[in-house]
């Protein structure tokens, strides 16, 4: 059993508060929007979350060596049960990415969600529950698949799947990844186009992990990743009234939607809607559009085309698959898209404290 001394993770935890994000979550993406086969948008937080400024977190439990040691609090269906992180990462992988994807990118999605666990326990506990370290609902924290709705997804290929998804969360045991020593805030996306977005973008906090990096997705190589919203003039104008009262929607439409600004990544920065600057996360969530890398056409109705599918941040769950076939290892996926990052076999975690094996 490994044993830490907390000390050094106190000091470490206040100077790093203002990186710790608790979330405030609106769901924005519908299901009619999700592509076949596509995992769901994890961690899709629309509204900025705070920066952190109370005392630091005393975690509950020391970090174990292995997944199958490491206890964590699981809120499902309502009720909160005590589970071990092995069974969750299972279940988690399963219900986040495509059993089809290559294994090296179920390795890299097992990793980010253990870190991503570890994160809540050790820094910043989910602002939603804090009675449970991670929950089962996707727009909050992941999804998560029991038995039942594992066989009911993958019937005959229930055996061949799951140790797939065994093999990758197994082969990676214990493993996250850390930043200054400590576990990182891992998230991740469905799909980007050319690349992904800074958390600021998002959140309005930067993060020094969670910077833009080049991502490899197509068209050829992503369904669905091109999508196209319509709406018309008078559920625009709505819409747009019902959230943004001062907003002026007058006279012809083409004259709504001015100074619409796109950062080098291709989303949306800033757009006047009539006369209200919003920002792409804000555009996002007020039409449930799939990501923020969006394009508008105004003639009868309003048409808006985007690229890619989720917020952007971190991780793209199908860049990683691409590049999986490309042959980069899951270690090598996992530092292509959290920047400056080190694995917890890699280095000793000064800042957690000095570890002694029992």
């Amino acid at each position: 059993m490994l044993v830490l001394r907390l000390r050094k993770l106190i000091i470490t935890s206040v100077l790093l508060g203002v990186f710790a994000i608790s979330f405030s979550v609106i769901i924005a993406v519908a299901s009619p929007f999700e592509p076949q086969n596509t995992p769901p948008d994890s961690l899709d937080i629309q509204s900025p979350p705070p920066t952190i400024t109370g005392p630091p977190v005393t975690p509950r439990v020391p970090l174990a060596a292995n997944d199958s040691k490491t206890v964590i609090r699981f809120l499902h269906g309502g009720e909160v049960t005590e589970l071990s992180m092995y069974a969750y990462l299972v279940g988690a992988v399963a219900a986040e990415t495509p059993a089809s994807f290559e294994s090296e990118a179920l390795r890299a999605q097992a990793v980010a969600l253990r870190t991503y666990v570890l994160h809540h326990i050790y820094i910043a506990p989910p602002a939603g529950h804090a009675d449970a370290d991670v929950c089962g609902v996707f727009g909050c924290c992941a999804a998560y698949d029991d038995e039942a709705a594992l066989r009911e997804k993958w019937g005959d290929a229930y055996d061949e799947n799951l140790k797939k998804i065994e093999d990758a969360v197994a082969s990676t045991d214990g493993i996250f990844i850390t930043y200054d020593s400590l576990p990182i805030l891992a998230v991740f996306h469905s799909s980007s186009y050319r690349a992904t977005t800074g958390a600021e973008k998002v959140w309005s906090q930067p993060v020094p992990y969670l910077v833009s990096v080049p991502s490899p997705e197509t068209e050829a190589e992503v369904t669905n990743l091109k999508s196209t919203v319509t709406v018309t003039a008078a559920d625009f104008k709505s819409t747009v009234l019902s959230a943004y009262p001062d907003a002026k929607l007058e006279g012809d439409a083409r004259a709504w939607i001015t100074d619409m600004q796109i950062d080098k990544t291709g989303r949306v920065d800033t757009i006047t809607v009539g006369g209200i600057t919003l920002t792409g996360t804000q555009l996002r969530a007020l039409f449930a559009l799939r990501s923020t890398a969006v394009s508008v056409t105004i003639g009868e109705d309003i048409v808006f085309e985007t690229m890619g599918y989720g917020h952007g941040v971190g991780m793209s769950q199908f860049g990683a698959n691409i590049m999986a076939k490309s042959g980069a290892s899951w270690r090598e996926i996992i530092k292509a898209y959290y920047t400056g990052v080190m694995m917890s076999d890699e280095a000793f975690f000064g800042a957690l404290g000095e570890a002694v094996v029992m």
